[in-house]
Order: structure tokens, then sequence, then C-alpha cells
């Protein structure tokens, strides 16, 4: 699957130099020219990584990398800043947020490309060995195998990645953050629009295997027009899908 990576600039013209740039390397590109789009495809697409300049309009890189940084689901994506800024407390402020890089403007396409893969290469080294704890839901990021109360699930490998998908998101209070049938379709199937039909089939799939007839029950939850989620439901409670 092709690392993607999510380029945000207010100037077209680093933009388009940054996205040829990082296509020429085989990576997947997403753009966005502002800090409110710049969220709303890290939460729908899940990027690999954001390069992100500082000084955006609607909201600034500053606050796009405190929210992300500040959010479970979403704080192990590694940020590279942009910033044109000289002062060495911009870049102290950005990297005491979270940020993992910084590159100052103007920069040299080789010391970018370097840089990016160097984050690359430390996200991928901290991800192996991880697992998801939810409950007793255990997904093992290394093996790629999940296990529900001890007991492995046989999931294919399309099933696995839609679990990891939806186990990103669940928190402390049991119940997971609604994952749109977009962003599904994108994480798992590396596709970008087009018919999320595949993504319900494999939910239904998924959904099944999840039923050990236990309680707490754990289920995915359809949310109408929205999306899926995951969540532990007690026997007594009421298991309603609102499709």
């Amino acid at each position: 699957m092709r690392r993607r990576v999510l380029v945000v600039d207010d100037e077209p013209a680093i933009v388009d130099l940054v996205r040829q740039l990082l296509l020429r390397r085989g990576y997947e590109v997403l753009t966005a020219s502002d800090g409110d789009a710049a969220l709303q495809a890290i939460y729908d697409f899940r990027p690999d990584l954001v390069v992100l300049d500082l000084t955006l309009p609607k909201l600034s890189g500053w606050e796009v990398c405190r929210r992300v940084k500040g959010d479970q689901a979403a704080r192990s994506i590694p940020i590279l800043m942009l910033t044109a800024r000289r002062e060495e407390r911009d870049v102290v402020e950005g990297l005491e947020m979270g940020a993992d890089d910084y590159v100052k403007k103007p920069f040299s396409t080789a010391e970018l490309s370097a840089r990016i893969e160097a984050i690359l290469r430390r996200s991928e080294k901290e991800r192996t060995g991880k697992q998801i704890h939810c409950g007793d839901l255990q997904v093992d990021l290394e093996n790629e195998s999940a296990a529900l109360r001890g007991a492995e699930l046989s999931l294919s490998p399309t099933e696995f990645q839609l679990l990891e998908a939806l186990a990103c998101y669940m928190g402390e209070d049991r119940v997971g953050k609604t994952v749109t049938r977009e962003n599904l379709l994108s994480r798992v199937w590396s596709a970008t629009g087009g018919d999320t039909r595949a993504v319900d089939v494999y939910v239904s799939r998924l959904r099944r295997k999840l039923d050990d007839g236990k309680t707490p029950a754990l289920t995915i939850q359809s949310r109408r027009n929205r999306g899926y989620r995951l969540q532990w439901k007690e026997e007594k409670e009421k298991l309603q899908d609102e499709d």
C-alpha cells in the first residue's frame, strides 16, 4: 500500500512543487489550502504524514497541530512543519505542540524529501510491535491479527484492516467515533471517491465474526448517512442500527 501524505499550504506554487516531488517518489498525495480543510482531510483520510504550513487561512498551522496532537485517535500521525518564520521561538512552539520536524522556507527539495523519509521510517518503527487494546479486544498491528476475549479471530487481510481502522477510534468510554464510509474506503482500499458498497459488505462480514454470543457484545453500529463505529454493548441494552 502506498504511503499517503497530506500537503497543506495556501501557496499553490509550493503545493504543486511538493506534490510533484512526492508523486515522483511513489507517494499518494492529498492537498489542502486552509486549516479547516486540513483537519477534515486528516480525520477523513488518516494520512501517514502531514506536511503543514504554519501560516494558513481559517485555522493556523499551530492550531491544526495542537488539535491533532491532542486527539488520541490522531496524535500518532506525524507532522512536518513548513515555516517562513525565522524566529527560533516559532519553531520551538511548533515542536512543543508535538510536531515531529520542521523545514524553513525557502527549502531545497532534497532536504524536504530526506526529512519526510526520515519521519516515515521512525513512524514505521514506532508502529511495529504495537497493539490496540479496546477492552477484551486486542489488535496486533505487527502480526496483523486480532483476538476477542482471548480467542483469535479468523480475519481476511481486508477484514483486519477494517477492524484496525475502526479500533483506532475506540475511546475509553467504550464507544468509538463514527468513521465515514469514504474514510474507510480510503484507508482500507486506498481509494478516494467511488462506490462505498464494498465497505458495507465487509462491515457486515466483520460484524458477524465479532458476534461470539457473549456480553458485553462488541458490535459495529451503523450511523445513518454518517458511517460506522465500534461499540461495546451490554445484554440489557437494545442493539439498534440507525440505518
